[in-house]
């Protein structure tokens, strides 16, 4: 990110699909060819890690920091490698066109995934044989950990039977034996998620488009990852957390933002060299040309809540070894691509930390046109050429949404005299793009939404709501020729090509 460039932020669950929810398929390779053709450098998703309806489906509330989303797996893909034939899955449900319906979406694609794994255990893979070999660190865990969510009908991991509970290795060998099959389908889905994902990634890299992913820094509670490590988080005897993560009150919530997942015991983590961190960071760095580190501020000081706090007002600020532990990363890989999510409630050590590194940090441009804009950091004129600014990010409104719904006739104001005159609304979300792609910044990255000049309806996330998240699809026909040009057209002119 040395460079000038720009790029475009959709998740794989957006992108168009007749299987209810966007995948690593055709319309993903298409995507790509638009990304080409638009001149865009970088494209940046959401974490692809799996996801729950107990946990409103949220790509940041996983059951594993290693494995990788099934819903993600095409059919297509599937059909072409013979595990699927067409006529299994013909007609198609009458999935919603705009929004991805999660449930209808399981349960359709456990029906094939079924079907294909009983097609795969009659083969002979040593491709298969040998990604459980490489991946076996966490895999192992992770079958056995989803087999045995299926087997106690989703409960948590901490309400299972105390032998399983404990780990016991008694207790797992005697799981591992009866739950063979469901293990080996888990670890069949893993398989393919990740022959799916490199053959996208290797696509991206032949056509000179960078991908940015995503890691929360929190992992869930019921996860594996808090499973297999207890000893790394603050838990009490019955292996429940006893203290929470969150934010305090900010400009997304009066009351702030309550997590809920546990935390790490830091000062445990670098007794044991941060190993599980370096295996985590070492496993993104196969899977993206860059990550960003959502919560970043958390490795310097974290906002701990007692698990009794209903919401994240009572908590407190805690210290965590950022300075050791970074310069241990950088002993260990040889370039560190972090892009620091700094927004927030953001102190002097937070920026020692991010400018000692040299990691960029991100700027709103809807966060810019309050009342100090001529001096705001996330104005245009201000912004360093080390930062990657986006119009917003999933957690914000589209810039029509924020236009039609928060911003105020005072932002509106600022906003117009910044621009230099009334901009028409339908012309508002190019004019904001434009004066980003201007800016100094090395680095612009754009929403597709924002992109497409979408209302709230097209809102990825709202922070501290739980329903009606995570849902929103491009429609076939956005991606087309023209939109492309208009990008293409602007990203030659600032020089971002």
């Amino acid at each position: 990110m040395k460079r000038r460039g720009s790029g475009i932020l959709l998740h794989l669950t957006s992108l168009p699909s007749p299987f209810g929810i966007g995948d690593l398929g055709p319309e993903a390779y298409g995507f790509v060819d638009f990304l080409v053709e638009a001149k865009q450098s970088f494209w940046q998703i959401l974490p692809l890690n799996p996801t729950e309806p107990i946990y409103y489906n949220s790509p940041y509330h996983s059951t594993s920091a290693f494995a990788g989303n099934p819903l993600l797996i095409s059919p297509s893909l599937l059909v072409k490698e013979e595990l699927l034939d067409k006529i299994e899955f013909e007609p198609l449900p009458d999935f919603p066109i705009n929004t991805v319906d999660y449930q209808r979406v399981i349960d359709f694609k456990g029906i094939l995934f079924q079907k294909a794994y009983e097609r795969f255990k009659a083969k002979r893979d040593d491709d298969y044989e040998r990604f459980c070999a490489q991946e076996s660190r966490w895999l192992n865990d992770f079958s056995l950990f989803a087999a045995l969510k299926l087997h106690f009908e989703g409960r948590a991991w901490s309400e299972w039977p105390q032998d399983l509970r404990d780990r016991n290795p008694a207790a797992l060998q005697l799981a591992q034996q009866e739950l063979i099959d469901t293990i080996n389908r888990e670890k069949f889905l893993q398989y393919i998620f990740s022959k799916q994902w490199s053959a996208l990634k290797e696509y991206c890299y032949q056509k000179n488009v960078q991908v940015i992913g995503d890691i929360p820094i929190y992992v869930q509670h019921d996860s594996v990852d808090v499973w297999s490590h207890p000893e790394f988080f603050k838990l009490d005897e019955n292996k429940r957390p006893l203290v929470v993560a969150g934010v305090p009150p900010d400009y997304f919530s009066k009351t702030g933002q309550r997590w809920g997942n546990p935390i790490y015991k830091w000062d445990v983590l670098k007794r044991n060299g941060y190993g599980w961190w370096i295996e985590r960071i070492a496993y993104n760095l196969k899977k993206f040309d860059f990550i960003r580190i959502d919560h970043f501020r958390g490795f310097i000081g974290y906002w701990e809540i007692p698990v009794e706090e209903k919401t994240a007002v009572n908590g407190r600020w805690e210290e965590a070894p950022a300075m050791d532990f970074f310069t241990r990363l950088t002993r260990k890989f040889a370039r560190l691509p972090i892009i620091a999510e700094d927004l927030g409630i953001i102190t002097p050590d937070v920026r020692e930390v991010m400018n000692y590194f040299e990691f960029p940090g991100m700027k709103i441009l809807l966060f810019a046109f309050g009342d100090d804009l001529p001096f705001n950091p996330y104005i245009p004129h201000n912004l360093p050429k080390n930062c990657v600014a986006y119009t917003g990010t999933h957690d914000n409104n589209t810039i029509r949404g924020w236009f039609d719904t928060e911003a105020t006739p005072e932002d509106k104001k600022r906003l117009f005299q910044y621009l230099g005159r009334e901009v028409p609304i339908n012309e508002l979300n190019w004019e904001m793009i434009r004066i980003l792609m201007m800016s100094s910044a090395n680095t612009i990255i754009t929403p597709m939404q924002d992109i497409l000049g979408l209302d709230e309806e097209a809102r990825m996330n709202t922070p501290s709501t739980l329903t009606g998240n995570w849902e929103w699809k491009l429609l076939p026909d956005h991606l087309n020729p023209s939109l492309a040009k208009s990008l293409r057209e602007m990203t030659e002119i600032y020089g971002r090509a």
